[in-house]
């Protein structure tokens, strides 16, 4: 029997945030996650707690249960063209499923693959684009990619900690909370003060993109 994936979404619209921010791109949301169930109940003694993001079950957009062949069909059904797709995958935590077998089959439609992933997990090769948003408490295996994102102010992460690390770009992004405005002034202030990060905005939510 063929491996399938579990998939909260997929859904075709413009990357909203750090350096491909402005991008056309699918997204494919896998289900699950490691450092959180994704239940409500459960938050507070989640290892992440700050999460944004629904992912659990299979019940979004184009949600599901897919083959890598599968998967792949349904990608390019929501991509405008028939090859060279601009894939981000992402979760909950996206190297739960993703695997050489799905990336091999997306690279014969010769498919530029991105994945945003807390650090946890080893990754597959094949990866054209790694994005890697640490979060406090956990051990970091990722430690060399394309770009670090960093969720700030983040209790018990110091963004300076992983200025030397093996990132092409380092990105700080206000955390999404009720306190908006002053971690965006406290984000802002940080790059000017530290001129090798840049300012990451969800600008996918000011402009109500979905």
């Amino acid at each position: 029997m063929s491996k399938t994936y579990s998939v909260k979404e997929i859904y075709y619209t413009l990357q909203g945030e750090g350096f491909h921010s402005g991008r056309p791109a699918v997204f494919c949301r896998f289900s699950g996650c490691n450092l959180w169930s994704g239940r409500e109940e459960d938050r507070e003694t989640a290892i992440c707690q700050f999460c944004d993001t629904d992912f659990w079950g299979t019940d979004g957009v184009n949600g599901g249960k897919y083959t890598a062949a599968e998967l792949t069909d349904k990608i390019y059904e929501v991509w405008p063209e028939a090859k060279e797709a601009f894939i981000v995958f992402t979760g909950g935590e996206p190297a739960l499923q993703l695997d050489e077998e799905l990336i091999q089959v997306l690279k014969s439609h010769h498919s530029e693959i991105a994945i945003e992933t807390n650090g946890t997990l080893e990754l597959p090769s094949g990866i054209d684009w790694i994005c890697m948003s640490p979060k406090a408490n956990t051990e970091l295996i990722v430690q060399s990619g394309q770009e670090l994102k960093i969720v700030y102010p983040q209790e018990g992460i110091d963004p300076l900690n992983y200025i030397e690390w093996d990132f092409e770009h380092l990105y700080i992004q206000p955390m999404d909370s009720p306190k908006q405005a002053e971690n965006t002034a406290a984000a802002i202030e940080f790059c000017k003060n530290n001129p090798r990060f840049k300012l990451s905005l969800q600008t996918h939510k000011y402009l109500q993109i979905p």
